[in-house]
C-alpha cells in the first residue's frame, strides 16, 4: 500500500491574487508615506475629469488603513473565497469588480469629503453570496435570514455608533453579493 504523501497545494487564484494585491497595496501604502494609497488605493469625491478618479472607484478595495484593518478583512475573504471560487471560478471576479463599483460610486456621491478603502464591501458581497447554495429554485431562506440578522446589525450600527466604519458600504456590497448571486442562480 503507498503512503500518501503530504502536499501543499495552491487553491483559489482568484482569492489569493486578491489578497495579494491588498497585502501589496499596504506595503507601498507605508513605502509612500500613505500617497499610493491617496492616489490609487481609496476613493473621495474628485473631479470626474481626473483620470484617476476611475481607477480609485476600483482601487479604494485593495486599499486598507494599517495591518489591523487588512488582516481582518483578509481572514474573511479567505475562508469564503475558495468556496465561492470553487462554485462561480471567474465569475468571482464580477462580483468583486461589481461590488467596488457600486460601493465606490455611491460612496462619491453620498460623501464626498470622506476616503473610502477596504475590502469590507467585498467581505459582505462573499457572506451573501456564500448564504446562496444548492441548485433549488428560488430564494434560500438562509439568504433571508442572513440578510435579515446583518442588514438589521449594520443600520442599528449605522443609527447608534458613530465609528469610522461604513455601513452603507457593508449593505451596498451585500445587496451585490445577493443580487448577483441570485443571478448566478438563475444562469
Amino acid at each position: 500500500m503507498e503512503k500518501k504523501r503530504f502536499r501543499i497545494y495552491f487553491n483559489a487564484p482568484i482569492t489569493m491574487g486578491f489578497v495579494g494585491i491588498c497585502c501589496a497595496a499596504l506595503l507601498l501604502q507605508y513605502m509612500t508615506a500613505y500617497a499610493s494609497t491617496f492616489y490609487v488605493f481609496s476613493t473621495y469625491g474628485t473631479s470626474l475629469l481626473d483620470p484617476l478618479t476611475y481607477i480609485r472607484l476600483i482601487g479604494h478595495i485593495f486599499g486598507h488603513a494599517d495591518i489591523n484593518h487588512l488582516v481582518s478583512n483578509m481572514m474573511y475573504i479567505l475562508l469564503l473565497g475558495p468556496m465561492l471560487e470553487e462554485k462561480y471560478h471567474d465569475r468571482l471576479i464580477v462580483v468583486i469588480l461589481v461590488t467596488a463599483l457600486v460601493t465606490g460610486i455611491v460612496h462619491n456621491i453620498v460623501a464626498p469629503d470622506i476616503q473610502l478603502l477596504g475590502a469590507s464591501g467585498v467581505v459582505f458581497a462573499f457572506i451573501l453570496l456564500s448564504s446562496i447554495t444548492g441548485d433549488e429554485a428560488g430564494i434560500p431562506i438562509t439568504l433571508i435570514i442572513v440578510a435579515i440578522m446583518w442588514i438589521g446589525g449594520e443600520i442599528y450600527d449605522g443609527l447608534m455608533f458613530a465609528d469610522s466604519v461604513s455601513q452603507l458600504t457593508h449593505i451596498l456590497g451585500g445587496l451585490v453579493g445577493a443580487v448577483v448571486g441570485m443571478m448566478f442562480k438563475n444562469n
